[in-house]
């Protein structure tokens, strides 16, 4: 899914006669999907400036979803979660520099202070830098090895436990521990999700929805503890030395659960401290506008870390989603050539679990009212949220098709018959 191009207008480091600004520097900071996409935008609209591409993992820019589906089951290598194939990206002519931090941003001189030990001037800066996995602070999380899902690093330290005849744990009932869930099942481990809320994925999906995950998990084996608070880890010496020694997750009803693995899905902490140091406007994250740009003109933001405008919630927020992280690193990067830009996305999420492809348009809320198509119970539904009678949201498993015309009806504020949207029988491209 791309953006559509903006129209272009005369400003600073335009992309039209991009040679007469060769002299100019952006440095993006951050490799990751939302930088990866940001470099390659600068080159597909003629910039032939210097471009430095900042990332503290050693890898090429690269998608994070397929780490807790395709590449932590072993079905893919972790190559192929590249952006672009190595020609492409040399093609590209960046100035790499992988394993390097940013340290500081000093906007009064224009540059970023390195890990190296090196500073270097920018004209623009996008921040990219993303999010890291949440941890608890809870008595033995520094005790007992805890895994979470972030990097590729991390996928490949979690992989060999998921086996048949070991058990596992997962500390949290959203998406990232819901995935993690279904590929550990699939790969024969005995798995136990503990979620704290009253439903599975309860910030982000209504409550019929959160229904139909805790029954696809069970039916596949998976025990979910609802309203199950952590109340620290411990090590479970099985033997009489504590030889085969294993974990245990202490809940908050005072019970424990042994197991071989626990891994912490408990959400996203944006990496805004580099923003905030340098007196940058954050509120869970780095605020921009809808033309990506931060507090300071000079620098954008783009990806998990950046709080945007969104018409769609009608408030700002941070989208963590592959969409978000390719459009916005896109649009940021043409912001900072000059053109016109105005970022405000239809929010698309999807999650594969177990087969099921699960997509996600618009913000459905409980004050919707809702209209399902096709029956759960066959693998295949849509259901659709509207206010009035205009469709705002559509939730869909297994029902790509119908999906692409929901989005439609969303984007374009179309009345529909609600009757009619529910029939089977009456194709979506007829409404």
């Amino acid at each position: 899914m791309t953006a559509e191009r903006p129209e272009v207008e005369a400003a600073a480091l335009p992309h039209e006669g991009a040679n007469a600004h060769s002299a100019h520097t952006i440095v993006i900071v951050g490799a990751g999907q939302a930088g990866g996409w940001a470099a390659q935008t600068l080159r597909s609209e003629g910039f032939v400036g210097r471009v430095v591409l900042v990332g503290d993992e050693a890898h090429p820019p690269h998608e994070r979803p397929p780490l807790s589906k395709a590449v932590l089951s072993g079905a893919a290598a972790p190559e192929s979660t590249r952006l672009m194939k190595p020609e492409a990206f040399d093609a590209l002519a960046v100035q790499w520099r992988p394993g390097v931090q940013v340290r500081r941003i000093d906007r009064a001189a224009k540059q970023v202070l390195l890990s190296d030990g090196t500073a270097q001037p920018y004209d623009k800066l996008i921040l990219c830098t993303g999010g890291r996995a949440r941890r608890l602070a809870v008595p033995g999380a520094d005790q007992v090895p805890l895994h979470t899902l972030r990097t590729i690093e991390d996928a490949q330290a979690l992989a060999p436990a998921l086996r048949p005849g070991r058990s596992v744990v997962v500390v949290g009932g959203g998406w990232i521990g819901l995935e993690v869930a279904a590929t550990a099942r699939q790969q024969g481990a005995e798995v136990v999700v503990v979620e704290t809320q009253s439903r599975l994925c309860e910030r982000t999906v209504p409550a019929e929805v959160s229904a139909y995950l805790l029954a696809l998990h069970r039916a596949q084996g998976v025990r979910v503890l609802l309203g199950a608070g952590v109340r620290g880890f411990a090590r479970a010496a099985d033997g009489a030395d504590g030889a085969d020694s294993r974990l245990e997750v202490l809940l908050a009803d005072g019970s424990a659960l042994a197991c071989d693995t626990i891994v912490l899905g408990v959400g996203l902490v944006p990496n805004d401290e580099l923003a905030r140091a340098a007196g940058l406007a954050c509120e869970g994250g780095v605020l921009v506008d809808a033309q990506c740009r931060t507090s300071d003109p000079d620098i954008l933001a783009a990806g998990d870390v950046a709080v945007a405008p969104n018409p769609w919630a009608g408030r700002s927020l941070r989208l963590e989603s592959w969409q978000n992280a390719q459009e916005q690193g896109m649009a940021a990067a043409r912001s900072a050539l000059g053109q016109a830009v105005d970022y405000q996305p239809l929010p698309w999420f999807w999650s594969d679990q177990y087969g099921m492809n699960l997509q996600i348009y618009g913000m459905p809320t409980p004050a919707h009212r809702v209209v399902q198509r096709g029956d759960p119970a066959s693998g295949s539904f849509v259901l659709f949220y509207l206010a009035g009678d205009v469709v705002q949201a559509a939730v869909g498993a297994n029902a790509a098709r119908d999906l692409r015309f929901a989005r439609r009806l969303i984007e374009q504020r179309k009345t529909v018959d609600a009757e009619r949207l529910a029939d089977l029988n009456t194709p979506m491209a007829k409404l």
